[in-house]
């Protein structure tokens, strides 16, 4: 799969395509809808899929603070291209893209260099200055400019449409199995592996990876949850995957204010993780954020944690 960085990446021989628009912030199951839908559209014509995403999120830039991010960017080029797109443009949302009216933008961006032979949205997907363009005017659009648009309707649950925004209300709730659900897969952080105050090797006796998270990521509600810590970048062959007890929060038995996210491989203390890129994806939930009036009764919970853990992971 190829990644172009703003329209200026795209190869000028660059043919007809497919193009998959949105800001596919969490790639979750509506998101993969619109992709999958591209990519059969795209083997009925025997075209490549093209999928167009936006960073920093477009909130970020129109309203001056933008939602917690589920998936950094390299991620979502990653999942984008496991839910069918053949190529991702990460185009930079500034307020000159901001400023284009609808007309300009399918002109520029899906005509000019994508060279649209059909643009697949979300049913309530909405483009240009002031969110002016509709699916409808996209059509209207396509029949001048020689492509067809597809407005694909929401994935929905008994919850209503599958929608970032609750995703994220989810993980604010600690609720990752159902974040989850919604997702397709569990959420993950991640972030490289840096020192932290030691005690989980020295006085605790769990060596914990404390992660040094990328700013604004989506990190569930302070608690003990059950996970997988892992290596993305790992080589070939190379031990790259642990089961997992993963602390969230800002250590209150030690009077702690910083928020933290640090993991334990279960039954390992011979991981040196230090400087290298780790990943977490979150499972279950198996206790809320407490305060222990002494490190003995914080030892005591953390082992129950594990164990609680362990028969958590090997049930699932």
């Amino acid at each position: 799969m190829r990644r172009w960085d703003g329209l200026e990446g795209i190869p000028s021989g660059w043919g007809r395509s497919v193009v998959a628009v949105g800001v596919f912030d969490g790639v979750h199951r509506g998101h993969r809808a619109i992709v999958g839908t591209a990519a059969e559209r795209g083997r009925d014509l025997g075209l490549p899929v093209v999928a167009v995403t936006f960073e920093p999120h477009p909130q970020s830039v129109l309203r001056g603070t933008g939602p917690s991010v589920l998936t950094p960017v390299d991620r979502r080029v990653e999942l984008l291209g496991q839910a069918g797109a053949d190529a991702v443009v990460v185009l930079p949302f500034t307020e000159d893209l901001a400023a284009l009216t609808p007309e300009e933008f399918a002109r520029h961006v899906l005509v000019d260099h994508l060279h649209a032979a059909a643009v697949v949205v979300g049913e309530d997907f909405r483009f240009g200055h002031r969110a002016a363009g509709t699916v409808d005017l996209l059509e209207d659009l396509g029949s001048a400019h020689g492509f067809t648009a597809h407005g694909v309707p929401l994935v929905s649950d008994d919850g209503g449409p599958v929608t970032s925004t609750r995703v994220r209300g989810l993980l604010a709730e600690g609720d990752v199995a159902g974040a989850a659900e919604l997702m397709g897969r569990p959420h993950r952080v991640q972030g490289p592996v840096v020192h932290g105050a030691s005690r989980g090797r020295e006085l605790l006796g769990f060596p914990t990876a404390n992660m040094d998270l990328e700013p604004g990521a989506a990190v569930p509600d302070d608690g003990v949850y059950a996970g997988w810590m892992g290596r993305p970048d790992a080589p070939e062959g190379e031990e790259s995957r642990w089961p997992a007890a993963v602390s969230v929060g800002t250590n209150p038995t030690f009077d702690g204010v910083e928020r933290t996210v640090e993991a334990y491989a279960l039954d390992r203390d011979d991981l040196e993780l230090y400087g290298i890129l780790v990943a977490v994806d979150f499972t279950v939930h198996i206790r809320g954020q407490e305060r222990f009036d002494s490190v003995d009764e914080l030892i005591t919970a953390m082992n129950r944690d594990v164990d609680r853990c362990r028969k958590a992971l090997d049930a699932g």
